[in-house]
């Protein structure tokens, strides 16, 4: 009878993946739910240390599936081996962050074994002793419940920052680590990886930002954007900004937070001159701390924000950065 809430801990080159630690924590808190023993896995070659790192959290086992073979990301080569793992471990559900990297083989490997993957899940809730998964479909502007009815293993992975990864809970003692012995043939893999695909120098990925001070259309022009750049330096805090103002060219791509740019979930999101739209809201909404600085008291922004300050921003801007200047000495 399959039993346990496997959870997969992406690595790449020997580094693991903060996402992971989302992962893990949704696992600890769907394993204490349905009273089911928490599991890691993780793939790669030269895996050990990482394989340590996870065991000091509170998991009952961590397997490691080390291979020549798995040493380079393959689509073929996970699911090869994910079907071999599943076999082996033979869990109630397989959880992961909804990364590229999920999202490019696990709806090949589920697809492989008959099964169904939920992804970009955002939250879960119990339907009658069953696990409901929620997730945003329309680009955020309707939230869907999905039931699985199909026999297990169960495939879901995790929308960034559904679940906070500082909550991974912590063992008095590590976990066993085992190795899975895999049986894979070079002739598997079908593909071949190339030189990894960087955008440019200045690109940022906000999805590990602690704080992020984001600008919208209420910055006016492009030259107000140093004031928000002035806080987020005297912060510690990334710059971000919603889409009109990185379609403009204000700022670059990469700094848009949304449904068509990055989803985050820092611990502080400081919203200034930001209306709130749907599509903007979905790529931030799920931040710890939310402060919004709007002079419109209407704008939907505030009824997501836990903080609202309504005024002219190009008055608090200045005031704010003044002040944490001063705090921080």
């Amino acid at each position: 009878m399959p039993n346990g809430i496997l959870v997969f801990i992406e690595q790449r080159d020997g580094k693991l993946n903060r996402s992971s630690w989302e992962a893990l924590a949704a696992g600890q808190r769907i394993g204490k739910e349905l009273n089911q023993p928490v599991l890691a896995v993780i793939l790669g070659k030269g895996i050990q240390s990482i394989a340590e790192t996870v065991a000091a959290k509170k998991v009952q086992q961590v397997y490691c599936a080390d291979h020549d073979l798995l040493g380079a990301y393959t689509p073929d080569g996970y699911c090869h081996a994910f079907r071999q793992i599943l076999t082996a471990v033979d869990p109630l559900y397989l959880l992961m962050s909804h990364t590229y990297e999920a999202r490019d083989f696990a709806p090949k490997l589920a697809a492989s074994l008959g099964r169904t993957l939920v992804g970009d899940v955002i939250s879960y809730h119990d339907g009658g002793g069953k696990l409901v998964f929620v997730r945003q479909v329309f680009q955020g502007k309707i939230s869907a419940d999905v039931l699985i009815e199909h026999e297990p293993p169960y495939f879901v992975s995790f929308q960034a920052g559904a679940f906070p990864g500082d909550s991974v809970e912590a063992a008095g003692s590590p976990a066993p680590v085992q190795s899975l012995p895999l049986n894979l043939s070079a002739d598997q893999i079908r593909t071949k990886s190339l030189e990894v695909f960087r955008e440019a120098k200045q690109a940022v990925d906000l999805t590990q930002a602690e704080k992020i001070v984001a600008v919208g259309r209420g910055i006016k022009k492009e030259e107000n954007i140093a004031l928000a750049k002035a806080l987020a330096e005297a912060l510690g805090a990334e710059l971000a900004a919603s889409r009109p103002i990185c379609d403009s060219g204000w700022l670059p791509m990469d700094r848009q937070v949304g449904s068509s740019g990055q989803t985050v979930s820092p611990k502080l999101y400081l919203a200034v001159g930001i209306s709130g739209a749907t599509q903007h809201l979905v790529g931030m909404k799920t931040a710890r701390t939310i402060v919004a600085i709007n002079k419109d008291p209407e704008a939907p922004i505030f009824e997501v924000a836990d903080y609202g300050v309504v005024g002219d921003l190009f008055e608090i801007l200045p005031a704010l950065t003044e002040a944490i200047k001063a705090v921080r000495g």
